[in-house]
């Protein structure tokens, strides 16, 4: 399970979560939509700077935190206080509960999602 204290950078995080989960570079790279190249040089820190959108896409399948991933700081200027403040409450929450906060939020962005998509095709 993750620390709060890890060293680690991205690259060895996503190759022990991957290992960990007994899953090959192409299981990882098919989830998240990339190459099994792309996975590769990301768990030997030689791809630079990967996408918000490819880490988070990293942290949903791994069903861990950006901020694992990338010791992002909920404490930054531009975090959003709304968010940083769900975030430091659901600290208090068991741990059934955050499983269904996070189904909530889930189900609320595929909601999202095929609205959007309803829209678009109209």
């Amino acid at each position: 399970m993750p620390g709060k204290e890890d060293p680690m950078g991205l690259g060895p995080k996503i190759r022990q979560l991957r290992t960990d989960r007994d899953q090959s570079l192409q299981q990882v790279a098919d989830a998240v939509g990339v190459s099994k190249a792309h996975i590769c040089e990301l768990e030997k820190e030689r791809a630079d700077n990967p996408s918000i959108a490819l880490v988070t896409r990293l942290a949903d399948h791994f069903n861990v935190s950006i901020r694992y991933l990338i010791d992002e700081d909920m404490n930054a200027p531009d975090v959003d206080d709304v968010i940083a403040r769900i975030c430091r409450l659901a600290r208090n929450l068991h741990v059934h509960e955050v499983a269904l906060l996070d189904d909530m939020v889930t189900s609320m962005l595929k909601h999202k999602a095929s609205v959007s998509e309803g829209t678009q095709a109209v």
